[in-house]
């Protein structure tokens, strides 16, 4: 009989850390060996395995209690194969490697921070009805106004973009026309054919894209790639607030605890003293102060764009 998911995704997510997790393993090396807590279950070379880990192991798993029963056999499988690596990983002195030391001592740091972040921060704070309502009303170009775009492309390399390709374009008036221009002069490029919404894009590409006249082209360079873009349709999609609420309350907790991190990082940095002994590794100074600009498209807006780009 095939086995439940929960018992799959315990084993698998089991079978894929226990590499990883060897540097747990590893951190309590070269030092004072330390007793574990919690009702021996299985020995391996004398290294105990116990109750209280199986239970860490089940609670990151996520498996269901229902179906925790089923799996403890894998996780306490995934165990003694863990131990075995970290065992054999010490016998071949490997604790001793300065790449596997300064791997064990970013991931303890790493764990170390995160845990005291979390302290700061706390459990999440579920949003208001009215503060969802708010952001709702507050981004029509999300929502209300949301819109879906039919375009058809070119991608062509940066390289391949010359002047005469480029004087070509201002005067063309169809993306066939550029297309045979380039199959007559041997420019390489790839069709495309795409649906996005107004919020599977950056705010301010989607804004240029819908105030442009429909069929007018459109060249976009971005890394080694130039897409040449025409709009074949656009029509309405909008978004409700009963289906956008979801989205919209998982960015506001996650923009909520991004802000107070960011908030102890400040209050951390100005209460410390923090000598740049190097120069060179010193932060740039910020830029004096100049008059209020036009407000830029933010990260934040960035995030909520996405969360809703697959609602239909």
């Amino acid at each position: 009989m095939p086995a439940s998911a929960p018992t799959r995704r315990a084993r698998r997510w089991a079978t894929g850390a226990a590499v990883l997790l060897i540097a747990a393993g590893l951190t309590a090396c070269g030092g004072k060996k330390e007793a574990k807590s919690g009702q021996a279950l299985v020995s391996v070379d004398g290294e105990e395995i116990t109750a209280l880990q199986v239970a860490d192991e089940m609670q990151r798993a996520n498996v269901p209690a229902a179906q925790q029963q089923a799996a403890q056999q894998q996780v306490i499988t995934s165990l003694v194969d863990r131990q075995l690596l970290i065992n054999q990983a010490l016998k071949d002195k490997l604790d001793r490697d300065p790449k596997v030391v300064q791997a064990v001592e970013r991931a303890k740091a790493l764990i170390i921070a995160q845990a005291y972040m979390q302290s700061r921060i706390g459990a999440p704070v579920k949003p208001t009805d009215a503060q969802i309502k708010a952001y709702f009303d507050q981004h029509p170009e999300f929502f209300s106004q949301r819109k879906l775009l039919e375009m058809r492309q070119l991608q062509i390399p940066n390289a391949s973009v010359d002047g005469a390709l480029k004087q070509f374009i201002d005067t063309a008036k169809s993306l066939d026309e550029v297309a045979a221009w380039m199959d007559g002069h041997k420019v390489q490029y790839n069709r495309t054919q795409l649906t996005r919404s107004s919020t599977d894009l950056p705010p301010a590409l989607s804004a240029k894209l819908l105030a442009l006249p429909k069929g007018q082209l459109f060249l976009l360079r971005e890394n080694l790639v130039s897409t040449l873009t025409v709009i074949t349709d656009m029509r309405d999609a909008p978004v409700d607030l009963a289906t956008a609420t979801p989205q919209i309350a998982q960015f506001l907790v996650a923009n909520h605890n991004k802000e107070a991190a960011q908030a102890e990082i400040t209050r951390l940095r100005s209460a410390a003293k923090i000598d740049y002994l190097n120069k060179a590794a010193a932060p740039a100074p910020a830029p004096a102060a100049s008059a209020p600009a036009a407000a830029a498209p933010s990260s934040s807006a960035d995030a909520a764009a996405r969360g809703v780009a697959g609602l239909k």
